[in-house]
């Protein structure tokens, strides 16, 4: 049974408007440190980034409103993110991390989409629990395994105090208007042991100091927050948690980087450009798909190899854990 809610949209609280601190340890020295546009969309309007100059969070100045970040996303944008997920195998290293704490219990994924990860646990050893802001992906999620999908934000679910064993968040936290609530509030629902298993783009990687405003990975306006292991570890242990483990995996997005890179020269040029939205689904021609499988098999791994002289890996993965005495 899907919990059918309105999809309640994120307000951010006052502390997260005031433009003069930090919104997550609130120190009054900020740094311009970024203007970028929606280059997915091939947009030209640009966003602000700033940066904390004490924990080195990076948030989006000015973000749209809650009521207006649905056009910021779209069919091309939803399209792009299944296409890398739309098997129970894609998530089973995932799994595997979860299962290596947790044999059995109650999982809760937050973002679940249309239950893709959720799927890969399904069995009588788990409960399976989903908050997902889109109704329809979350009957698909209910169909597909059978999880009690709670459909609207986060902070209004209706889950009680200490009710999972685990719960993920993968590719989400950063879309988040309050992910210091958010963590908090994961903390309230996570059962002593518990574990809350994480992934998320680094800010500090490789990729961000060689592509700039031109990775991928910075998604703007639609990732609203950008974080290191550094301000993840502090924002967990502010909420709580205790870090288990918090390492970094190199993805450096470089096909898609380099595109932006790319058209955004060519448009200087006055030479159009389909936005990576508008290529959606990829009609590439054979012969370019075969030449884009031996550079990702034979130069990919040396363009990752040399970027680990610039910088730790692009995806964040942390694990924390909440202790008999915070419950």
């Amino acid at each position: 049974m899907v919990t059918n809610e309105a999809a309640a949209l994120p307000v951010a609280p006052s502390k997260h408007a005031d433009p003069q601190v930090c919104p997550i340890c609130g120190t009054p020295s900020l740094l311009n440190w970024l203007a970028a546009p929606d280059r997915f969309h091939g947009r030209t309007k640009k966003y602000q980034l700033l940066r904390c100059s004490s924990c080195s969070l990076v948030w989006l100045k000015d973000p749209p409103s809650p009521s207006e970040m649905g056009e910021h996303y779209g069919e091309a944008y939803d399209r792009a993110i299944s296409t890398a997920s739309k098997t129970s195998e894609h998530w089973f290293g995932r799994r595997d991390a979860v299962l290596h704490f947790k044999a059995s219990g109650v999982l809760l994924d937050l973002g679940c989409g249309s239950g893709g990860f959720l799927s890969a646990f399904k069995g009588p050893s788990w409960q399976l629990y989903g908050v997902e802001m889109s109704e329809h992906a979350a009957a698909i999620a209910h169909d597909r395994c059978g999880a009690q999908v709670f459909v609207g934000d986060v902070l209004d679910a209706p889950f009680q105090p200490n009710s999972f064993d685990a719960i993920t968040c993968f590719n989400v936290f950063e879309h988040m208007y309050e992910p210091d609530a958010v963590l908090a509030q994961v903390a309230k629902w996570l059962k002593p042991g518990g574990v809350f298993y994480t992934m998320m783009p680094n800010i500090d990687s490789a990729a961000t100091r060689i592509f700039r405003s031109y990775w991928y990975a910075l998604e703007l306006p639609r990732h609203l927050y950008h974080f290191s292991p550094a301000t993840l570890k502090m924002l967990g242990e502010n909420s709580g948690l205790t870090v288990v483990s918090i390492k970094t995996h190199r993805e450096l997005y470089f096909e898609t980087s380099i595109r932006y890179a790319v058209d955004d020269l060519l448009r200087k040029l006055g030479i159009p450009r389909k936005s990576v939205a508008d290529s959606y689904p990829d009609n590439s021609s054979i012969p370019w798909r075969a030449v884009r499988k031996v550079f990702r098999v034979a130069a990919l791994p040396v363009i990752n190899a040399a970027a680990s002289l610039y910088g730790d890996g692009e995806t964040i993965t942390a694990v924390f854990t909440k202790n008999a005495a915070s419950a």
